[in-house]
């Protein structure tokens, strides 16, 4: 059984293990700098479908059928899917969902949904709740900004701290094997709100809530930055990671250069016009399953801190004049069982 330490903090007992995982993504992340790390590269933005939800949906498809490929594990073995992403009712995954027959579980944790989904399964796993859960997140550049923001033949002025949503979705599929990479602890995130009102800098907006569940993850398991060889958010881009390295030399602590930040992984903010970075559901889950984990699997990465952010809003209340929430989990990923 899981144990739960204390403020949000649980250790897994059994260890649970990322048995398989799986990205698909468009053209533009094809092109970014982590590019050759992604299992699907589509050419096609509308990945055939005629509208971008449904594309969004395909593409979700896409990721959970190359982490059962990679895996070599039948559809019908996954006992649960934890699954979410940035349209109302998480429609993107329950359309992608729907003709499987499998359990699923719509979650939604805006950006943060990756690390949110990947702590459910695991922790599932650790308490001998099914064989396999897969924790699957996704989102769409189209389908976000017709959820969010302007046509984008209105015209409309990106300002420098806007992020661009990523065309990505990555899926992880955990059950109770002996190989890494391992999932040895979670912490769940509380929401924090700075009163931030620009939906143009939800960096800004989710950095303090990254902040206050990494510290407590740090305080709770009795460790600090360096005992952790990549500290990750996703995706607070430039400014909100800025931001976050500035509250923790508030404290005296120095991230370094064991920080990074999905939002700034996968795009060159030289070459591809993403102003401060990348963002979106699927931007860390792509990076993560994509990037990350082959690492840890081989032991070059020996214990990864992924921390995903969220920003808790919606364009009704952004209108309304309210203030814009953040939440963050935080998953300890590992080479190591002990």
């Amino acid at each position: 059984m899981s144990s739960y330490l204390k403020n949000g903090t649980v250790v897994t007992d059994t260890v649970p293990s990322i048995v398989s995982y799986g990205t698909a993504v468009g053209r533009m992340e094809g092109e970014g700098p982590l590019g050759s790390c992604f299992d699907y590269v589509s050419e096609d933005s509308g990945f055939g479908e005629n509208t971008w939800e449904k594309a969004e949906s395909r593409l979700q498809q896409h990721a959970f059928e190359q982490a059962l490929l990679r895996g070599s594990i039948a559809e019908s073995d996954i006992s649960f899917v934890f699954a979410g992403d940035l349209l109302n009712q998480c429609t993107g995954s329950a359309y992608s969902m729907r003709n499987n027959g499998l359990r699923f579980v719509g979650l939604y944790g805006a950006c943060s949904t990756m690390a949110e989904s990947l702590a459910m399964a695991g922790l599932f796993i650790d308490n001998g709740i099914g064989a396999y859960c897969a924790a699957l997140t996704s989102s769409h550049f189209c389908s976000a900004e017709r959820q969010f923001r302007f046509p984008e033949t209105y015209g409309g002025q990106r300002p420098p701290t806007a992020q661009w949503t990523a065309t990505a979705s990555g899926c992880a599929i955990v059950g109770d094997h002996a190989d890494p990479p391992y999932i040895r602890a979670v912490t769940i995130g509380t929401i924090i709100d700075m009163g931030i009102k620009d939906a143009n800098n939800m960096g800004a907006a989710m950095a303090p809530a990254a902040y206050d569940t990494l510290r407590s993850h740090f305080t709770n398991t009795g460790t600090c930055p360096e005992d952790y060889d990549m500290i990750l958010t996703g995706d607070l881009g430039l400014v909100g990671s800025e931001i976050l390295r500035d509250l923790f030399l508030q404290d005296g602590v120095t991230l370094g250069e064991r920080y990074n930040d999905c939002g700034l992984m996968i795009f060159d903010r030289e070459k591809q016009d993403v102003h401060a970075g990348g963002s979106g559901c699927g931007c860390s889950a792509s990076v993560l399953c994509g990037h990350i984990l082959g690492r840890v699997q081989k032991g070059e990465l020996k214990n990864v801190l992924f921390a995903a952010t969220g920003a808790l809003m919606s364009p009704t209340l952004v209108q309304q004049g309210e203030s814009i929430p953040g939440i963050s989990h935080a998953v300890h990923i590992s080479s190591e069982s002990i």
